[in-house]
């Protein structure tokens, strides 16, 4: 049994698989989370991928949608919850993606709901390639957090795990691709648009993760994907 962060991205959906299949989970609680973001599109989409996972893979899964928006006017800033424009630039360029001690809110949320049920441990899907901005995807972040969990749950322990932690985007593609992963069904632009702006960071780190693996991404239209590949290309140099 396993508790999931799980926003219907490409990272959080490989980490599902990797849950089911890799380690073999066969009960499975995910989290979803609306905490305000500009790109709460990506819930939407992650009811989808559980309708498709609850088809093709054999386990229990379980999804909850956890309004939190209740803590917008808190945390508001930057570009994901606040004024700020979706900065266009390579994914290691921009801070201003920062929603101020997110993990750290959701896992303490998805702690507690472990502790609830009688779960062990509790999933996320950070990798290598966000601990350039994302400070609460680095490791030294999973292993105070963990302790901290620990601490604060000692009669009922709850582990915090980040399988991803060593790899980066392309080597979770990598993975996906192996497991079956219906990328297709993903969302992974900051805009809230009806389709990808594939300009903003994490399209642009999401194009450069498939083009490393030799593959078209299959979210994509012909053209979008050119269009993607082109955006990459001028942005890297």
């Amino acid at each position: 049994m396993a508790v999931i962060i799980f926003s219907g991205g490409l990272d959080s959906t490989t980490l599902l698989w990797f849950l089911a299949k890799v380690e073999r989970h066969r009960k499975i609680h995910a989290l979803t989370f609306n905490y305000g973001q500009k790109h709460a599109k990506e819930i939407e989409h992650a009811k989808e991928i559980v309708k498709f996972a609850r088809k093709r893979l054999d386990i229990y899964l379980e999804h909850r949608i956890v309004d939190i928006t209740g803590i917008k006017e808190l945390i508001s800033t930057g570009a994901l919850m606040g004024e700020a424009e979706i900065p266009k630039t390579y994914y290691t360029d921009e801070r201003i993606t920062i929603v101020p001690n997110r993990n750290m809110i959701l896992l303490s949320i998805a702690v507690g709901y472990a502790v609830k049920i009688g779960d062990k441990a509790v999933y996320y899907s950070a990798h290598r390639g966000d601990s350039a901005n994302y400070p609460d995807c680095r490791k030294e972040f999973v292993k105070a957090m963990d302790t901290a969990v620990y601490l604060a749950n000692i009669f009922n322990p709850v582990e915090i795990k980040a399988p991803f932690i060593d790899m980066d985007k392309a080597e979770i593609v990598k993975l996906g691709l192996e497991l079956g992963v219906p990328y297709e069904l993903t969302w992974t632009c900051y805009e809230g648009s009806d389709r990808p702006c594939l300009s903003c960071g994490a399209c642009i780190e999401r194009t450069e993760a498939f083009l490393l693996n030799n593959v078209k991404d299959p979210s994509l239209s012909d053209e979008e994907w050119a269009k993607a590949v082109e955006i990459y290309r001028k942005v890297k140099g």
